[in-house]
Formats: C-alpha cells, sequence, structure tokens
C-alpha cells in the first residue's frame, strides 16, 4: 500500500467511526497541499460506500478575513459536500452524529454547467453565467481532531477541511451586488456573528473562480448539479444540545437549523 492510500485508510476509518483523528504518523502525513489532495480525492472514493455517501459537492474555506484569522491560514482550501450531510432548512441535527459541532454562516451556489479545463482560467466574470441559483446556507462542520489547533494544514485538507455538511435555504436567480449583502448568524435569537458578502474574496464568484481554476488544474473539474459552500461570512460557532441556529443572507433570505 503506498503512503497516499495509507493515509486515506486512517483518514477515512476515522471519519466512519466518528474517533478524533490524531496527527498522522510521518512516513503517510502529507508533504505539501498537492499531496494532501491527492489523499483527499482518495477519502472521497473510499466514503461513496458509507453512510456519507458520494460527493455532491465543494465546499471553500478560509476565503474570509475572518476565517483565515481564526484558524491561522492565509489562503483558501478545498473539500467535499457529501450526499449523506445535505439538509434543508428546519432540520434538527443529532449532536451525537458529530464529536463536535460547529456551524459557518455561507452563500451556496449550484452550478449550471461543467466548468472544464478547457475553459481556463475562469473569472467572477466568467462565471456570472454558470450559476444555476444563489441559496442561503449552514455549513456544518466537525472538530473531529485530537487537537486542530496542532494539526498541519495538509492533514486538514486531506480530510475535508473540518466539513460535515451543510444546510440549504430556497435558491435564489441572484444576489446583486456583494458589498451590499450581510450575513447574520444567531444562536438561540442571539446574534453571534455578522459579515459582508465581499468579505469572501471581493465576491463570492471569486471564490467560485478560485475553487474552478484549482479543481480543473488538478484534473477534477466542477461539474454541472454540484453545490459549492463559498466560505463563511462569520467565525465558527460551536454548538451544544438545544441550540437553534438562524443564518440570514440580505437578498436571500434565511436558514434554520437545531441540534437535540
Amino acid at each position: 500500500m503506498n503512503r497516499i492510500a495509507a493515509a486515506a485508510g486512517v483518514i477515512s476509518a476515522a471519519r466512519t467511526a466518528r474517533q478524533p483523528l490524531a496527527l498522522l504518523e510521518e512516513a503517510i502525513r502529507p508533504q505539501d497541499e498537492a499531496e494532501a489532495y491527492a489523499i483527499q480525492d482518495a477519502v472521497h472514493d473510499r466514503l461513496r460506500t458509507t453512510p456519507i455517501g458520494r460527493r455532491v459537492g465543494r465546499k471553500i474555506g478560509c476565503t474570509t478575513p475572518v476565517m483565515q484569522n481564526y484558524l491561522g491560514i492565509p489562503n483558501p482550501c478545498a473539500g467535499g459536500v457529501f450526499e449523506g450531510g445535505v439538509h434543508r432548512s428546519g432540520v434538527a441535527l443529532d449532536a451525537g452524529d458529530y464529536l463536535r459541532v460547529g456551524i459557518e454562516c455561507e452563500i451556496a451556489v449550484w452550478l449550471a454547467r461543467d466548468l472544464l479545463p478547457a475553459a481556463m482560467p475562469f473569472s467572477a466574470e466568467s462565471l456570472s453565467d454558470a450559476v444555476e441559483a444563489f441559496i442561503p446556507a449552514i455549513e456544518i462542520v466537525d472538530d473531529r481532531y485530537a487537537d486542530w489547533r496542532r494539526t498541519d494544514t495538509p492533514t486538514l485538507i486531506a480530510d475535508d477541511f473540518f466539513a460535515a455538511g451543510c444546510v440549504l435555504g430556497e435558491p435564489s436567480a441572484s444576489i446583486g451586488e456583494a458589498a451590499g449583502i450581510v450575513g447574520v448568524t444567531t444562536i438561540n435569537g442571539t446574534e453571534v456573528g455578522r459579515g459582508r458578502g465581499s468579505d469572501v474574496m471581493g465576491h463570492p464568484l471569486n471564490a467560485l473562480a478560485w475553487l474552478a481554476n484549482s479543481s480543473a488544474a488538478r484534473g477534477k473539474p466542477l461539474s454541472r448539479g454540484e453545490i459549492v459552500l463559498t466560505g463563511s461570512l462569520v467565525e465558527t460557532r460551536w454548538l451544544d444540545r438545544g441550540d437553534r441556529v438562524t443564518a440570514s443572507i440580505s437578498g436571500l433570505g434565511a436558514v434554520e437549523m437545531s441540534v437535540s
């Protein structure tokens, strides 16, 4: 077994068993982001036959200053969104399905067409007709690490960067000017975070362009029908049983969930 497969085996086993992921042994630890994404691809292959299921979209982390500061990572990172973790607004999640469940407030997009390498380089302008809909979303994250602050960035990427699913609201055809978009997160009726659409690399479509270019460049282009979470407008918030969450995006609407 090569080191990519070995690392993917350790990560996928911890994920499916809901066991904390310890620091990988040096012999199989990804040495850079390119190796991290190769391991991530192998993890996705292994998860297809588990309740987590096949990948149906992507997530982008660290696209806003608030999240880059929180995690100490200065550049965007990508992970998968999986069939078993996609929920509609109003869902009640079981805290027992996670090690430490948290949420983020996001603008999601639903892709209208394939974004193939032949069309590179992508830009916000070239992608304006590639989005079927914009969707208010809560990203579900899981602190499934023995100590995430000591876990290296390539290992976090290999494990999909905290990804544990999403809750989607109603789709809209457009979102208008990014500077005018305000996202607000409340927990049990109390505001806990607020950010702007322009915080997401200037515009959520800039984040989508980064993902489209990086994914196509490594032979994993985005496809029609995929969901893409473009990055959190607010700092991650960790939840307790009984918490009720609302994420509101001006011009798009609100999305709700609870934890029991």
